[in-house]
């Protein structure tokens, strides 16, 4: 199909490693899974006590029992009973959040594994994520409508973003050994399950800088990318894909 092709100038702003997902764990988090823990009076503990408390209940259980309590409450739509048996015992020695092929459930995954890896001292496999902004230039503002209506907005931005950072990355990077049809192609679903998270934090005329959360599975390698050129496209959308 034909599509416009704009070419961006890509810029690496900052880089840093993370063990944990910002904001992944909230107060009412940890609240709701006391509840389901039957804590008594969750409500009743303050903020600052309220990741304490649920690690210190976390460990009152067998890590299997641990791990299909935090599976169940973060996955109470997306798995069965079943399912989650099967993930506690999986859980124990794989990275889920790399090795499972559901690639939607990956950042439920590693949130997990990352809550129950700090609960129970190492039991749990350690979590690696990364965090970085990246300032896409383009050579005309019209260009930035690649990344959709509100560039803030995963959906419609992952796939495009995801084309330009895959060329900032080796050619034998995972990313662009596994997925080298879909960065070519129009349809490239996946993507918004790459990029866990992706908000748009300055936006000039020509230029937007985006803030990236994802695995260190997909991404890491970009801490060493330089600022290069490169084109990208959306997703064509509708019957545009056919």
């Amino acid at each position: 199909m034909t599509a416009s092709t704009p070419t961006f100038t890509v810029e690496r702003l900052s880089f840093a490693t993370l063990t944990e997902l910002p904001h992944s764990w909230q107060a009412a988090d940890y609240r709701a899974l006391l509840t389901q823990l039957n804590f008594d009076n969750p409500n009743a503990l303050s903020e600052a006590e309220l990741k304490e408390m649920c690690q210190m209940a976390l460990t009152d259980l067998e890590p299997r029992e641990a791990a299909v309590a935090v599976l169940t409450y973060l996955f109470p739509e997306e798995l069965t009973a079943g399912q989650v048996e099967n993930l506690a015992h999986q859980i124990l020695t794989e990275r889920l959040w790399e090795e499972n092929p559901d690639l939607p459930l990956h950042r439920g995954f590693y949130q997990a594994t990352q809550l129950l890896h700090e609960a129970l001292n190492g039991t749990f496999p350690s979590v690696n994520a990364v965090e970085f902004q990246v300032k896409c230039t383009a050579e005309s503002a019209a260009d930035l409508a690649v990344f959709g209506p509100d560039a803030g907005e995963r959906a419609t931005a992952a796939a495009p973003l995801l084309r330009l950072l895959a060329v900032g990355l080796p050619d034998n990077a995972l990313l662009n050994r596994l997925y080298s049809d879909h960065l070519a192609d129009y349809k490239f679903a996946e993507a918004a399950s790459i990029l866990w998270e992706l908000r748009a934090v300055e936006k000039t005329a020509e230029s937007i800088t985006f803030d990236v959360v994802s695995s260190a599975y997909w991404l890491e390698d970009f801490k060493y990318a330089d600022t290069y050129t490169a084109p990208t496209h959306a997703d064509a959308s509708g019957e545009e894909a056919e």
